[in-house]
Order: C-alpha cells, then structure tokens, then sequence
C-alpha cells in the first residue's frame, strides 16, 4: 500500500478518553476527535478514526498513524508506537516553542516534562501508582460534594477560606471531606481545600524535574480553573493552557506520522 505522505493522524490511547488527530503536512488539524476509551480500547479507536474520516471526508487509507498512550498497543495496525511522553513534548513545542516544562493532568496519571529546543523531553517524572493528582481525584470529591465535575473548578474560586485538606491520597482525603462537611464547613471552601492539596501534589512532582518557565498545562484537568488558580500559585508562575488541552498527545503522534520532527 502507498503511504499519503501529506497527512498524518496520531492517536492516543489514555485510560480515561480516546483521542485522534488528522493532519495535513503543514501541520494543520483537519479533524479531531475524543471520547471516552471505555470497556474496549480498539472499539473507542475504532470510533474516533470512523470520525476523523467523517469530518475530514477523506480516505484513511495509506495515512501514517502512529499510537501513543497509556493503550496504545490495542491499536496493532499502527506504523508504530510512542511513548506519551515524547508526544507530549512534540505536541506541546509545535503549538508553543517557547514551553520549557509541561504538566499533563489526564483521568488517571499526570507527568511533569521538560522540553528541549527541539520539543524532545529532556526529563520527566510520571505519577502513576496513585490517583492523587489526577483526574480520578477530582471524580471522587465532586462525588462525595454532590457536585457535578464539571462546576468544582468554579466552585472553587468562590471560597472564602480554603478547606485544610492535608492528605494527598485519595482514600484518605475523601475521609478529610467527609470531615469538614461534618464540621459545616462552605461546599465552595471544600472544593478550594480539595484543588489547593492537588496543585501541592503536582508542584511536589514539578519540582523534581526542575521548573522552568515558561510552563504549560495540558490534558482534561487543565480545563479545570480551580486547578489552574491554586496550581499557578503553588508554582508562582502564569501557566500557559492551549485551546484544546486534551488533543496534546495524538497531535505530537500525528507530527511524527509525517515526520515533521524524525
């Protein structure tokens, strides 16, 4: 089969959501898409590509793809795979070259890279045993605030006097909620405690690797402007956010498939 060495389509495979990108060779998305990876990765797969061929009207055969992600090897007819860390860090330097260090906040792992001149990862630390952190967390609080996910942020920023949340493990900071809810304390000043102990976490694993600034925050959580708040102030730096934060991963997998960066 000849290869259409004018498009490239990278996907990601993250435990929490699917994502696939359509590339032309200038680099420019012609499609996109994301849902959630669910019980069947190749199924989840499978859908995004259907939509990348819906949207784009174009024929996927012969297109370059390569995989990435924390599933990325249920996709085996890929040309190849690739660490999500590499990804990111090309994702990250074609939207904005100046990113000297990335925070990645997915639904189940978050990773701290640091970006060389030329968008490879000169170093990283990757927090996955623990969902502290992550995505999960934030799941889990709003579930016991009866909150939907999606207004914790925001609930957030309303607080006058930040809950004292002192653990960063989920099990036992959801004892903490359950705690100050008991104590009376506000729902807004809860979510606050709840985003403040997660930026700790995440400032506590950026300091591994270094911080250097200028720095960017992707994945589904850096939609979350509770996080973005307390995080730029753990970090005392403004954070750069893309428009779309999710995509990050597939697209740096979508550049190498028309190896712009090989």
């Amino acid at each position: 089969m000849v290869k259409q060495s004018n498009y490239g389509i990278g996907i990601d495979v993250g435990s929490t959501t699917t994502k696939a990108v359509l590339i032309d060779s200038t680099g420019k998305v012609r499609a996109r898409y994301l849902l959630a990876t669910g019980a069947s990765a190749k199924k989840s797969i499978q859908r995004c590509l259907d939509e990348l061929v819906s949207q784009s009207k174009q024929d996927l055969s012969g297109i370059t793809m390569i995989s990435t992600g924390y599933g990325r090897s249920q996709a085996n007819f890929v040309s190849k795979s690739v660490t999500e860390i590499t990804c990111h860090g090309i994702g990250i330097h074609s939207l904005n070259k100046e990113i000297q260090t990335l925070i990645d906040v997915g639904g189940q792992d978050s990773k701290v890279i640091r970006i060389g001149s030329n968008g490879r990862p000169t170093d990283f630390e990757l927090n996955d045993k623990c969902s502290a952190g992550t995505g999960r967390f934030l799941e889990v609080m709003a579930q016991v605030l009866e909150i939907p996910i999606q207004e914790l942020g925001s609930l957030a920023l309303k607080a006058k006097s930040p809950s004292v949340i002192s653990s960063t493990c989920t099990v036992f900071a959801e004892s903490e909620v359950i705690g100050r809810i008991g104590a009376g304390d506000t729902p807004a000043n809860i979510a606050a405690g709840i985003h403040k102990a997660m930026a700790a976490k995440i400032a506590t694993l950026s300091q591994r690797v270094g911080v250097v600034k200028p720095v960017a925050v992707t994945g589904g959580v850096a939609l979350n402007p509770g996080f973005r708040f307390y995080l730029a102030k753990q970090l005392q730096t403004e954070l750069w956010v893309p428009d779309e934060p999710q995509y990050t991963g597939a697209l740096g997998a979508a550049l190498l498939a028309i190896d712009t960066h090989e």
